[in-house]
């Protein structure tokens, strides 16, 4: 069967597993998000010979694949030419116990027999150092240890042994539970720990969910597009990853495969809002943890755009030989070369994520003056940055300019730190961090704007058209009802739309034209349009982005603007939060949605 993204996926905030339709474990690293991936069949082309963990029916017929509703817990049914139906449930374990979290790099698959008599086979070929090396196996009388160089998996069921150990078929007459994570001893009894861990871990996601402020609308998108997020976060350290893959195409045979399993500044800020909105601000105390971490070993605060979920170890980028890639659609990178860029709107991205802190009065623990002088050095980075050139929010490889987003978001920076400054009764950093706002802002407002064609430009001193420009608004540095933004979105809606997709941008860059539309860039148009009064086409093109979602609600980077065909890594934080943010947007208020038909 051909790769697709049709996938689910599985998690605790410490690991992810992406599991197929059919129930297969096609990806998880292990023993963190960044890991080696010990299933890779995602990314092995055609050889299908290793790197997964599936289930198997005889003469399957048909599969159904679904989450309990408002958990992370997937379930897949499999149903043979006879009716005979099996239910494989997957989960990761995630529950509090004695006053924490507890959120083993562990997944647990329960096999359950639900009508007729099914023969299953149970296959597990994990594969280490990135599909390059075969385990040694040793086994006793309910584990399978499967030894590599770097560290050992084990195996631990209740189910039959022999039969697992040579992939051979066997007759389900009663619930098999397999559990897979370190090498370590598993006592008691599997089957009642296995039921008791997956009690525990519902009930957490559908508490966690309980409390969160949704809107009346899109209810179900918006749950899943949350707890999704939750799972791209790397709670030890409060990283957040832009997807859980790397390499996925852009397009198509194109050589756009990167690696998105660690922490862009820029990403986490859009997901730490996107969760604030909801009422989920742990991830944001978390993020600024990581942030405070990784300012504090910066020599005079200078940001890099990403670091490791672990910030310090280098990310350099090299090409893994021993993968063949996504449809054999290579290279398959590891690191990411983004990491030695210049990209100056972290210093936006890191002050707007921390702001909520000194505002929101729920929060046990609020920003300080301890806080905002660490947040000073930041600014201070984006008041003389602002105008320097750098590779800008798209990450080109070849080129540096003065990207209008990248000053854009100094502005941010300062605009947000005179509000902070005036929050703590500081006049002076008040007055200060006002006049550098000011500053940058009228530079950019004269700099960035393209009196010929109308609208800003990516660049100042003349340039290209983007879609980031839709956020100039999102940002507060110009309102929606200013002629200029309104103009902005008009021409972007000339050379950028594409059947209802938003291209990044149509120019040629280091990889030549871009063939596929950027997910989020749809969602930025579509609160642009909504901004600008354009409600009711703004409704029908989130509408059309929800058909886009895979069958679990699940979107990646891109999407093939002819075919509807989803491409890029996946799931995509940015797509995720432009469901979330977008759905908030448009969504009747519950006063309206219950009232309206009385």
């Amino acid at each position: 069967m051909m790769q697709n993204l049709d996938l689910a996926v599985i998690g605790n905030s410490i690991i992810a597993a992406l599991i197929d339709r059919n129930g297969q474990i096609v990806w998880w690293c292990f023993p963190r998000l960044d890991g080696d991936p010990v299933f890779c069949r995602l990314l092995n082309g055609d050889n299908g010979d290793f790197g997964f963990c599936d289930v198997q029916i005889d003469s399957l017929a048909r599969s159904t694949q679904h989450y309990v509703e408002n958990t992370a817990v997937l379930t897949t049914t499999l149903t043979d030419a006879g009716g005979g139906s099996v239910r494989v449930v997957d989960f990761a374990p995630r529950f509090k116990q004695y006053d924490r979290i507890f959120r083993p790099a562990m997944i647990v698959r329960r096999i359950e027999p639900i009508g007729g008599s099914c023969h299953v086979r149970v296959r597990f070929r994990p594969r280490f150092r990135y599909g390059a090396q075969a385990p040694a196996l040793t086994h006793g009388s309910n584990h399978i240890r499967y030894v590599g160089e770097d560290f050992s998996l084990r195996l631990s069921t209740d189910g039959p042994i022999s039969y697992i150990l040579e992939e051979r078929s066997f007759l389900l007459t009663q619930p098999i539970s397999l559990i897979l994570g370190h090498d370590e001893t598993i006592t008691g009894s599997i089957n009642r720990l296995t039921r008791e861990f997956l009690e525990r871990t519902e009930e957490y996601w559908l508490d966690w969910v309980r409390y969160l402020s949704i809107p009346f609308e899109w209810q179900e998108t918006v749950i899943r597009a949350a707890i999704t997020l939750k799972l791209c976060s790397f709670e030890e350290t409060g990283a957040v990853v832009a997807a859980l893959t790397t390499s996925i195409p852009e397009a198509p045979d194109t050589s756009r495969t990167w690696d998105y399993r660690y922490c862009w500044l820029r990403d986490a800020y859009f997901v730490v809002h996107a969760l604030n909105r909801l009422g989920a601000t742990k991830t944001m105390e978390h993020f600024i943890g990581y942030v405070t971490t990784v300012a504090a070993e910066e020599p005079g605060g200078r940001l890099k755009p990403l670091y490791g979920l672990v910030p310090g170890a280098p990310l350099r980028e090299s090409v893994v030989e021993t993968l063949a890639g996504y449809r054999n659609m290579g290279p398959v990178r590891k690191g990411n070369l983004a990491e030695s860029q210049d990209q100056h709107d972290g210093y936006g991205s890191v002050i707007l994520a921390a702001t909520q802190m000194f505002f929101d009065r729920r929060l046990p623990r609020r920003g300080d003056k301890r806080l905002f002088t660490l947040l000073t050095r930041l600014g201070e980075n984006a008041a003389r940055l602002a105008f320097e050139p750098d590779s800008g929010i798209w990450e080109y490889r070849g080129r540096r300019r003065i990207h209008t987003h990248s000053a854009a978001m100094c502005w941010a920076a300062c605009n947000r730190l005179s509000r902070i400054a005036e929050s703590l009764g500081d006049a002076g950093e008040t007055q200060r961090w006002a006049a550098e706002a000011h500053r940058i802002r009228e530079a950019v407002l004269a700099r960035a704007w393209d009196d010929k064609n109308g609208s800003f430009v990516d660049a100042l001193d003349g340039g290209n058209l983007d879609t980031s420009l839709l956020l100039l608004s999102e940002l507060g540095f110009i309102s929606a009802e200013d002629p200029r933004f309104v103009s902005t979105v008009e021409r972007v809606t000339r050379e950028l739309r594409r059947n209802g997709n938003l291209m990044r941008y149509a120019h040629e860059d280091d990889f030549g034209a871009p063939r596929t539309a950027f997910n989020v860039c749809t969602f930025w148009y579509i609160n642009a349009l909504y901004a600008i009064g354009r409600q009711d086409e703004a409704r029908e093109l989130f509408t059309d982005m929800l058909n886009r979602r895979n069958h679990v609600g699940l979107l990646s980077e891109d999407i093939d603007v002819d075919s509807g065909e989803l491409w890029g890594n996946f799931p995509q934080t940015y797509s995720m939060v432009g469901l979330v943010t977008s759905a908030m947007r448009l969504s009747k208020s519950w006063e309206k949605g219950i009232w309206r038909g009385l």
